[in-house]
């Protein structure tokens, strides 16, 4: 059985971690977080919490990555092909840009290591759940390797070809979710504006047409304006701007996917950037002169 090890265990990787852990037959995995007291909560969950990538390394024979940035993922994947051994296996769970993934797994493979690009989707709630849908892009056979624990980390977990292919489509989901997410802020505001009770409303809209998963765990947030973080905005700003980058390679438009993108800029420069992403509510909330917190 392979050595397993992740590395970043923030509001996504810790739970991740622990059911690439825990569900199902219980596996030793090593884990590594630049934050100290991540690492010693990954260790109070039953698994090994290690202080450097170098340790991780001489641990694990498949290695998978949750980090936040692009300039993250480059560091700590160039570290690997460094210090890990051929046949090391790297799985990146986060939204990279194609380009990059597709330059690294070159390098990797120079070196007898290979890396799939793996995202995810289903938030905070899928994470801690085991319920996240997976998208998966690099060779077929080393996904096939690393496809059994990727299914301890999600209910789906699905092959969409070569390098880059996994992140590719994890643009079109995060395209299709941010602009959710700015239509279901405007609504809400509107909403608020015009007088309806915000509960009565969500009941009676949620089982209709315009029902989906985005509203079922954003709505009662809006109803609170609780924005409070289990994805956060400077995160999804990333995935557009992967997007904004891929549609000028391929020489097409996205404009509502950059409108939701201005949005989220907005967010950045109130100082607002590490609220939850339905925090886009908040450029409405200011426009229709219902708060200006």
């Amino acid at each position: 059985m392979p050595k397993l090890g992740f590395i970043g265990l923030g509001i996504m990787g810790l739970p991740m971690a622990i059911n690439l852990m825990r569900k199902g037959d219980p596996l030793p995995v090593t884990a590594f977080d630049v934050v100290e007291e991540r690492r010693a909560l990954f260790a109070k969950a039953g698994g090994t919490a290690v202080a450097t990538v170098k340790e991780l390394c001489a641990a694990s024979d498949i290695i998978f990555l949750c980090l936040p940035k692009n300039e993250l993922v480059e560091s700590i994947v160039t570290e690997i092909i460094r210090e890990c051994p051929d046949g090391t296996i790297v799985v990146d769970t986060g939204s990279s840009a194609p380009a990059l993934i597709r330059k690294l797994y070159a390098q990797a493979k120079e070196k007898g290591i290979s890396l799939v690009d793996s995202p995810v989707s289903g938030g905070e709630t899928g994470a801690i759940d085991g319920t996240l849908v997976l998208m998966a892009g690099g060779d077929r056979e080393v996904f096939d390797t690393a496809k059994p624990y990727l299914e301890r980390m999600g209910k789906s977990v699905t092959y969409m070809g070569g390098s880059g292919n996994g992140s590719a489509t994890k643009i079109v989901n995060n395209m299709l979710v941010g602009v959710h997410l700015a239509v279901l802020g405007e609504a809400f505001c509107f909403a608020r504006k015009a007088g309806l009770d915000l509960p009565t409303l969500f009941e009676a809209i949620r089982g209709g047409f315009a029902g989906s998963a985005v509203m079922e765990i954003k709505a009662p947030k809006l109803i609170d304006r609780d924005y409070s973080t289990s994805a956060r905005i400077a995160v999804h700003q990333k995935d557009l701007n992967n997007a904004k980058d891929l549609a000028a390679h391929l020489g097409v438009e996205i404009p509502l996917s950059m409108m939701t993108l201005d949005y989220m800029n907005q967010m950045e420069e109130w100082g607002r950037a590490n609220e939850d992403h339905c925090a886009i509510a908040r450029v409405y909330e200011k426009a229709m002169g219902l708060y200006n917190d």
